[in-house]
């Protein structure tokens, strides 16, 4: 294989220019038959192409967080709390995928936002309690309906089946990770 590769670098090396093989061309068909095989990467890049799912996603929903005067971080927390019930700033953190030093920004906004009240542990007064308050179990009323409806478009576009296969899929590869890590 890797002759073979050669073999047509040496060809293409030897191209005119003026038969419509640009330099740019030339060089980009070099570059790839001079990779060998052992610098190639066989699978496709996962994290990258997660990245582009979540940001295809969230086209579609952004803009009705945003309408509600709330960021993508807040509403991740408020979406955790409501799911959870009430929790300690880093089993947010780990649930919601934000670092700890920004959770403590966060939380601080959504606090004198009136989006979530914070107590101290009676027991240990280093350690926070963090609730939704009325406003922000009304808000998640209020937006869960539109929501249902984004998400009733995006199986109508894409199929209910594929929806499911991509939650069955994610949970799983979560699932395979969290085994790994103990």
């Amino acid at each position: 294989m890797l002759v073979v590769l050669r073999l047509i670098s040496f060809t293409v090396n030897r191209l005119p220019v003026d038969r419509g093989f640009s330099l740019k061309h030339r060089r980009l068909f070099l570059f790839f038959a001079n990779m060998s095989a052992a610098t190639r990467v066989l699978h496709r890049n996962l994290p990258m192409l997660l990245l582009r799912a979540r940001e295809k996603m969230m086209e579609r929903f952004r803009p009705l967080i945003t309408a509600h005067g709330l960021t993508e971080q807040q509403w991740r927390v408020i979406r955790a709390l409501d799911e959870h019930g009430p929790m300690e700033p880093r089993h947010i953190s780990d649930i919601c995928t934000i670092s700890s030093p920004s959770m403590a920004g966060v939380l601080a906004r959504m606090e004198s936002m009136d989006l979530v009240i914070k107590e101290r542990f009676a027991e240990d007064q280093r350690r926070v309690l963090v609730s939704l308050t009325d406003t922000s179990a009304e808000l998640v009323r209020v937006i869960s309906k539109d929501l249902e409806a984004h998400y009733r478009e995006l199986e109508r576009k894409v199929g209910p089946e594929i929806v499911e296969r991509v939650y069955r899929a994610v949970d799983d590869l979560l699932a395979g990770l969290a085994e790994e890590d103990k």
